[in-house]
């Protein structure tokens, strides 16, 4: 799965910024910023509040 890509799509379907998507994911700008970019990959935690957003907002 390219998480990078569908973060980012994401997070931009939602309106919402870097920040405001790590607020809400409980993780640092940093951490986002780094997953859009394709330097990291989430943690399981922060894979399973991303698989509920994912079916709340249909990206697949």
């Amino acid at each position: 799965m390219d998480y990078a890509k569908k973060i980012k799509e994401l997070r931009e379907m939602m309106l919402l910024s870097q920040t405001e998507f790590a607020e809400l994911l409980c993780v640092s700008f940093a951490t986002v910023n780094r997953w859009e970019n394709g330097k990291t990959i989430p943690t399981i935690k922060s894979k399973r509040k991303l698989k509920e957003l994912f079916s709340k907002y249909e990206v697949e």
